[in-house]
């Protein structure tokens, strides 16, 4: 198993657009061969001390595939094609960190 935590930063005061295309998008990734977890997040704002401010327009996606191969099938689908279409002018920048568990 892979985790993938995906920092999406979005265009200012657009990051509820984007949410509400990711919320059409979850079910297909959920659906597709590999896919153990998959979902959106966002800052939560004076959780614990020391936390630096919330970032506004950020969206986390938290992910877990069942191998490298899963997640670039999971890249190269049709309908993430038409989900970057979709937000190309409502994200300013993206990174995505492959982690594999430490145990």
């Amino acid at each position: 198993m892979i985790h993938v935590i995906a920092s999406i930063s979005t265009a200012n005061g657009r990051r509820n657009d984007v949410l509400k295309l990711f919320r059409l998008l979850v079910p297909q990734v959920l659906a597709e061969t590999g896919c153990i977890e998959y979902g959106t997040a966002v800052d939560l704002e004076n959780a614990i001390d020391g936390q630096p401010p919330a970032r506004l327009d950020m969206v986390t996606v938290v992910e877990k595939w069942q191998d490298p191969a899963a997640l670039r099938a999971h890249l190269a689908a049709p309908h993430m094609h038409q989900f970057r279409e979709n937000v190309k002018d409502l994200v300013t920048g993206v990174e995505i960190r492959v982690l594999e568990p430490a145990d």
